[in-house]
């Protein structure tokens, strides 16, 4: 009898690391069944994306995108309103300070800059009452979580009390013998985990992004099993969180598989053509970053202002990739600049706008529905600009140029009760401290460096090449297309296939 397991894909990059990669078609090659469990109101569109046939090749590559069978494969809701419902009506107040506890609770053994920055940006965002009834008591108990492991784990057996019956008419139809999630109890997912765990069913988490295990730490629940990107994700899993590091696994990233196999790779002239770009002049890429800290204008305008005024050593041209967050309708701020942006578009030659593609629901714009926009914009790019988004990984992996621009807005965001921090000042966080360890690009902090460094790539795009390389191996360490089925073989042993 074949082997069934829940897989928990409530995020667009939980979407793309499972269903875009090698992972499932490897599970259902293994005859194991599946049943995804993502958002309620897109499961049937995403149903019918990725179960349509076994292999759908790619329009741009005859490189095959794996991709499951129809029969295999079962699609269910999450039942988010539920969970979310449970979360904001049941103890709702204790709900969020355990989401908050554990969110900046790791262990000091591991770099605390991004926990810390979100302690600060609690407190700048409420009220006085709220910051001596619950921040500051908090304070002492974020102390005891740094410190000690017994607390972290108590914390864990704390949240068990929260444990709804949501899903046990699934669980009692389809009797799953693994429950996977994308994060291990972080999101709503915790709730599924609790369950499965309440039932003695083993579960898994996968870590999808580059910062995840070391800016969210305490599990939400009791998981079992992990498998990460790199050594250094599961260091931060072992001494921040407390792993077992033998239950710790490094797949790599399935997600970049497509990357390496050049699988959403558009044609050149094909890409140029979509946006309206000139072939005779070099690209220059900016990928909006942390707008919920700061403004990314400055950045922007800045780039607008080069790219137009041909100051720069070859003709350029600036394409302006917008974030997610700046198509939420609050806060206001991001819509804000949003247009701000677009308005650079009319007012300067050669800037171009492109927005993520949205696929609904819950997942918003992250939805991984322009993983070739994304993998074409970074390979076609002279030099990409961000601030420190993950896309300097995924940019290293194209060998393209990058810079982590910083420039800052004087008081950020400049609004009451919204937290802003300097881009100068988080340059510590774990990842982005790695990333200019690493040398793999360069780091600037006003627009004469920008306008520097931009010329020196422009003139050598072999500049830091070398390190480019080294970056990835050291932060998702498979390059070779292979993370998708050796994670799916790490899911297969724990099964016991």
């Amino acid at each position: 009898m074949a082997k069934k397991i829940f897989i928990s894909a409530d995020h667009g990059m939980a979407i793309i690391y499972f269903l875009q990669s090698d992972v499932v078609s490897t599970l259902l090659a293994a005859g194991v069944e599946i049943v995804i469990l993502t958002d309620d109101e897109t499961k049937d569109k995403i149903a019918e994306r990725f179960a349509e046939d076994g292999t759908q090749v790619n329009k741009y590559t005859s490189n095959p995108a794996p991709r499951p069978t129809p029969h295999a494969l079962i699609f269910e809701g999450l039942r988010l309103k539920q969970a979310n419902q449970f979360a904001t009506t049941v103890q709702p107040r204790l709900q969020a300070l355990l989401i908050y506890l554990r969110r900046v609770g790791g262990s000091r053994r591991i770099n605390t800059e991004a926990m810390d920055s979100h302690i600060w940006e609690v407190w700048g965002e409420n009220g006085w009452k709220f910051r001596l009834g619950i921040w500051i008591p908090s304070a002492l108990m974020i102390l005891l979580l740094r410190n000690f492991s017994w607390a972290r784990k108590y914390l864990i057996k704390l949240q068990n009390r929260f444990t709804p019956n949501i899903y046990a008419d699934l669980f009692d139809k389809y009797k799953p013998e693994l429950v996977i999630a994308s994060t291990p109890g972080w999101r709503m997912d915790r709730y599924l985990l609790r369950e499965s765990a309440r039932r003695g069913i083993p579960n898994m988490t996968v870590i999808v992004g580059w910062d995840n295990s070391s800016s969210y730490n305490i599990s939400g629940a009791d998981v079992q099993w992990a498998t990460c990107w790199s050594e250094l994700q599961k260091e931060e899993l072992v001494k921040g969180s407390d792993w077992n590091p033998e239950r710790v696994n490094i797949g790599g990233i399935p997600s970049y598989d497509g990357y390496f196999r050049k699988q959403w790779l558009m044609p050149r002239d094909e890409y140029f053509k979509l946006h309206g770009l000139d072939p005779n002049r070099k690209l220059i890429s900016y990928a909006s970053s942390f707008v919920h800290f700061a403004p990314n204008f400055p950045n922007i305008e800045a780039l607008a202002k080069l790219v137009s005024s041909d100051s720069l050593a070859e003709p350029s041209q600036l394409l302006i990739r917008l974030h997610p967050s700046h198509f939420q309708d609050k806060p206001k701020i991001f819509v804000e600049e949003r247009e701000r942006v677009f308005e650079l578009e009319k007012k300067y030659p050669h800037v171009h706008v492109v927005q993520p593609v949205a696929l609904g629901g819950s997942l918003g714009y992250y939805g991984g529905e322009d993983m070739d926009e994304k993998s074409s914009m970074m390979a076609y790019s002279d030099v990409l600009v961000t601030v420190y988004s993950t896309m300097l990984v995924e940019t290293a992996v194209h060998d393209t140029p990058m810079i982590a621009a910083v420039i800052d807005t004087p008081g950020g965001w400049n609004k009451p009760k919204k937290f802003s921090l300097s881009l100068k000042e988080i340059g510590d966080w774990p990842t982005h401290k790695r990333f200019r360890e690493a040398k793999a690009g360069r780091v600037a902090q006003n627009e004469s460096e920008l306008r520097e460094m931009l010329n020196a790539y422009l003139k050598n795009p072999a500049l830091d090449s070398v390190e480019r390389k080294k970056f990835v191996e050291d932060e998702i360490t498979f390059t070779d297309a292979s993370a998708g089925k050796r994670t799916a073989e790490f899911i297969l042993k724990v099964l016991g296939k």
